[in-house]
């Protein structure tokens, strides 16, 4: 699979389980595009909800998705310090159009001090149930929520401060 190449605009589109469109990031810079990893920066974009409802993201982010891992990691990069938000999901897919992931539910927030919080579990439960998620899947994405709090305790990938400030370095190059 091809991925858009660093400098390319893209849009980016989250699914549910069943099929249904459920988010639309409109613009996105691809700040680095590799079989592994996408990064991209954008700030006061256009994001649609499934309802048609439209709102503008406030600040620029750094974002993260993996061809392999079940999560993306947005970077916020707010005057107080970077706050990351993380969605538990499928490993992105890219078909010319936009960058493709399954969003299933859970997040972890994660605020500049180190702390985190896992959300929507009522939400991922409900789901789990309305769509069927098979047991399977919800070996993997709980073996996932591990894995990123891994990644967050230890300040690897994304949440290790220069990671960051490279890529908004870059991002801001662009601009």
């Amino acid at each position: 699979m091809r991925f858009p190449k660093a400098g390319t605009i893209i849009e980016i589109q989250s699914y549910k389980h069943d099929g249904s469109l459920h988010r639309i990031w409109e613009e996105t810079l691809v700040l680095s595009g590799s079989k592994e990893t996408i990064i991209g920066g954008n700030n006061q974009t256009i994001v649609t909800e499934s309802d048609g409802r439209k709102w503008q993201t406030k600040e620029p982010a750094i974002i993260y998705f993996s061809t392999s891992d079940w999560f993306n990691i947005i970077c916020m990069i707010r005057p107080d310090g970077t706050h990351y938000y993380c969605n538990l999901g499928s490993p992105v897919t890219w078909d010319e159009e936009a960058l493709k992931y399954i969003d299933y539910d859970l997040d972890i927030k994660v605020f500049p001090n180190g702390t985190y919080k896992l959300l929507d579990e009522d939400e991922y439960s409900l789901h789990r149930v309305k769509m069927n998620y098979p047991n399977k899947l919800d070996r993997i994405l709980r073996r996932h929520v591990d894995e990123l709090i891994n990644w967050i305790e230890h300040k690897k990938g994304p949440f290790n401060p220069n990671f960051v400030n490279k890529w908004y370095d870059v991002y801001k190059s662009y601009m």
